[in-house]
């Protein structure tokens, strides 16, 4: 699974990386500790709500992470929906409408996994790709809030979740589950709204490489997610 990551770059240094015109709403502020119901940065392609046959654009927004779907009665779900799998977000209630429509790429330095060991504790190691910066593949969805007047500029919740897949021989032994990773060339692609088709988007999924990543061990801190922290990230001092 991927429940935890960190995410520190700037919002303009985001919005250059990944062409993003402009950002929306306020920024998510960067994090070494980013969890599960907090906002998250993530970057997607749609038209400007108020002008629907507008070509999409590309935009670098926040959403709260943990998918609520458009049909829920209660925004509460979303707290169960911080990932989705690969194997089957296309036949998922919860998860097809976004996948044809709403995919979206959620930035970040690393994300966080806990390795079980014989003993029965959980070691947390830093996943990552020295400096490189990872776009994990993500869908996004809008939620009405019913309680919210038709003028009341909140009224429209933006939530996401992440994908996660099967881990690589190379990763396996921190966790059996890891984010998707979409890999610059695949970045258009993967947000273009107009690929709606499932078949076209299970071949588009078929088609990202196994992630590369260096696991390191890091300090329990970071199972605290009030802790947030530059040294979260660095090597565990073992001695």
């Amino acid at each position: 699974m991927c429940g935890r990551c960190a995410s520190t770059r700037s919002s303009a240094t985001l919005a250059a990386e990944f062409d993003a015109i402009d950002q929306v709403g306020d920024a998510a502020r960067p994090s070494y500790n980013v969890a599960p119901t907090q906002q998250v940065r993530v970057v997607l392609e749609r038209s400007p709500r108020d002008e629907p046959d507008a070509p999409p654009q590309r935009r670098l927004t926040t959403a709260r992470w943990g998918l609520v779907p458009s049909w829920a009665k209660d925004p509460k779900i979303g707290s169960r929906m911080i990932n989705a799998r690969a194997e089957s977000f296309l036949e998922k209630p919860s998860f097809k409408a976004a996948a044809r429509r709403r995919r979206a790429l959620i930035p970040a330095d690393g994300y966080y996994e806990w390795q079980k060991t014989s003993d029965g504790a959980k070691v947390p190691h830093f996943l990552h790709r020295g400096d490189e910066l990872l776009a994990l593949a993500g869908l996004y969805e809008l939620w009405r809030d019913p309680e919210r007047a038709d003028d009341d500029p909140d009224r429209w919740r933006l939530t996401c979740t992440i994908l996660t897949t099967t881990a690589p021989d190379t990763l396996g032994h921190v966790h059996d589950r890891c984010p998707v990773i979409i890999p610059q060339e695949l970045h258009e692609d993967w947000l273009d709204p107009s690929i709606t088709d499932p078949a076209a988007v299970h071949d588009l999924l078929a088609g990202v490489p196994q992630p590369h990543l260096e696991p390191r061990v890091v300090s329990s801190r970071v199972n605290n997610v009030h802790n947030d922290t530059p040294d979260l990230i660095e090597p565990a001092n073992r001695a």
